[in-house]
Parts: C-alpha cells; structure tokens; sequence
C-alpha cells in the first residue's frame, strides 16, 4: 500500500503547482478587469494605486523565490541578494532616465538632470547603451549575473560556506552601498534615479501602463516559480539537496560542488535583477538604500515566515510581510520593527519550517 500512498501524495503536489499558477493567473484577470472596467465610483473598482502596490508586492515575491532557491535547497544563506536587487534595479532606472530626454528640469537632451547640477560635460562611458530597451534589459540579466558569478567564483573555490560566507555577502553590499552614495560615480548619489517619464514610449504614470508592468510583473513571477519548480525537481535539483545536507559527502562521490553552487547563485542573482527592474517602474525610484544590509536580512525573514525550502512558502511570505509593513508602517510607524522582529521570533519557535513548510509537514505525517 505504501507505493500507492506515495503516488497520491506527488499527484496532489503535481495538483497544487498548478493549482498556484491558474489562481494567480485568474486573480491577476480578475484584479485587471476590475481595474479598467469597473467604474472608479463601484465598491468592485480596484484602484491603479492598489496595482502597483501588489505589482510591488510581487517583485518581492520574485526576490524572495532567488534567495529560497539558493538557501532553502543548496543551503547558500545570502545576506547580500539586495545588491543584485538593486543593480537590477538601477539598469532598469538607467534606461528610464534616458528616456527623459529634453523633459527634465535642466532641458538636456542627453545628461540627466542630477549630472547638469554638479556640471558633468559628458556622458559616463557606463551610460552608453541604456538609451535601448534591449541592451538594458541584457544589463538587468548580465550586471547582477556578472558580478555574483565573479563572487561566487572566489568564494566557493575557497570553500567558504555558512555563516563567513554571509557575512561577505553582507560586506559586499554594504561596500556597493557606500559606492553608490558618492556623487562621483554618476547614479544620482543620495538621491539615486528618479522622475522617470516613458516606458518604451508609453507614459509611465498612465493607467494602462500601471496595469501592463502589474500584469507583465505577474507573468514574471510565474515562469520564475515554474522554473524554480522544475530545477528542484530534477537531477540538478537534487544534487542541491544533497549538497545542502551533506556538502564533504557528495564532494567525496566526485561531485564539483563548487560549479553546482557557482550555476545555481549565479542564476539566483540574476532573478533578483529582474525583480529590481520590475520594482523600480512601479514605485518610481531607485536609490543606495536598496543595498542597505537590513534590506537583504528582512529578505531572508520573508522566506523563513514563508517557509525556507518550499518556493510558494518564499512567495507567500514576501506578500504577507510586505502588506503588513504597507499597514503597520500607516498605522503605527514606529513599532513596525518590532513586529517584524517578533513576527520572525513568533515563526522561528513555533513555525521553524514557516507557514507553508509546517502544513506540508503536518500533510505528509497524516498521509503517512
């Protein structure tokens, strides 16, 4: 009987994937529809601020998927997955300071407005390009990719693992925070990039255009979770495991553990930069607070409120923890942190495995 019961258990699995994609897909309808045709005076009409801040929402949730692909199945605990949030971030940012043109405060046609003011005389050689859709959405991939893969290259060569590898992951974002505050570099200092207008020629602050990043945020996040899905499931995914379980074991079967964790953070890193990309058009600004190390650890709580090593538990507790500051933040702004802080204690003592880690655990011991 027990091959029979285990059957049923992978076919719900299989069922509850899909389950997840076609409700978001729906509600992602649903939420639309009532957006554009609803009129803005019926109880149903949702308005355009509520889709960029579930748009928001769910760039986070894509953040949250990279770093519980890397921790919660290779056990690669990142305290610096806000850099590559932020990188992706600042090439989308780039591109729509281009996109500015004569229509900044200044009238320049070719130097942002934050260059006129400190007297630049030219483009930085590092802005060419980001006048193109196309080559911005390579950085957006290629810059986070680029630099986690130099950084793992060296950091996992040298076996550096558990918490030394956090804490120069955490380094490495706090030096690109640093960086990226001095006016000489030319992302716009303190006050980062901002006052953008077009989207690929549409305006940015319309409302069709608020619902097609929503929408295209929405799709985003479910080919990422797709994917995801698939890796864990496949050889791949289980040599993660094993690594995350057991790392001299599998190295002593023959194993190169350092291309496997140099692949999988790599593409980790890159899922970030997409969502930073996806952020940054919905809220309308990128700035050095985004490498902020209190913004990587809040990521880490998200994924372990969620439930580490589940994927739908990463998604669900970005959305969960970030509705609830958008609410605490409004309500009671000054103990916000608190909550956050004993919402993670409250999780680590009675929900070690997160939300959705705990039910799938009670689930399989009933089943069992």
């Amino acid at each position: 009987m027990k091959p029979k019961i285990n059957l049923t258990i992978d076919m719900l699995f299989w069922t509850k994937e899909k389950i997840i994609i076609y409700s978001l897909l729906i509600l992602m309808i649903i939420i639309g529809y009532l957006n554009i045709y609803i009129p803005e005076k019926s109880f149903l009409h949702v308005p355009t601020y509520i889709i960029s801040l579930i748009g928001k929402y769910m760039a986070f949730a894509i953040l949250a998927l990279s770093v519980d692909l890397i921790w919660g199945y290779a056990g690669i605990l990142s305290l610096g997955h806000g850099a590559f949030f932020a990188l992706g971030g600042y090439s989308m940012g780039m591109y729509l300071m281009r996109q500015i043109g004569e229509r900044g405060v200044y009238g320049n046609p070719i130097l942002p407005d934050f260059m006129v003011f400190l007297n630049w005389k030219e483009l930085p050689w590092f802005w060419f390009g980001f006048d193109s859709f196309i080559y911005s959405s390579l950085m957006i991939l290629l810059v986070p990719g680029f630099l986690a893969f130099i950084f793992a290259w060296f950091a996992f060569r040298s076996r550096v693992s558990g918490v030394y590898f956090s804490i120069i992951s955490q380094a490495l974002t706090f030096a690109l925070l640093l960086a990226f505050f001095r006016n000489d570099m030319g992302f716009g200092g303190n006050n980062g990039l901002t006052d953008f207008k077009d989207i690929l020629g549409f305006n940015i602050q319309a409302k069709e255009t608020r619902l097609c990043l929503f929408l295209t945020t929405g799709l985003v996040l479910i080919l990422f979770y797709g994917m995801c899905s698939n890796i864990v499931k496949s050889k791949l995914g289980r040599v993660l495991l094993a690594i995350r379980d057991s790392e001299d074991r599998i190295r002593f079967l023959g194993y190169r553990v350092e291309s496997y964790k140099i692949f999988i953070f790599t593409l980790s890193a890159m899922m970030a930069g997409v969502a930073g990309s996806l952020y940054v058009p919905q809220v309308g600004i990128i700035n050095p607070s985004e490498f902020a190390p209190a913004a990587s650890i809040e990521i880490i709580v998200w994924v372990a409120i969620g439930g580490r090593g589940t994927l739908f538990g990463a998604i669900l507790g970005a959305i969960l923890v970030n509705y609830a500051k958008t609410f605490f933040t409004g309500a009671l702004p000054e103990a916000w942190l608190y909550v956050l802080g004993i919402s993670f204690i409250l999780s680590t003592i009675f929900l070690p495995k997160g939300i959705v880690g705990t039910l799938k655990f009670k689930k399989n011991k009933l089943n069992i």
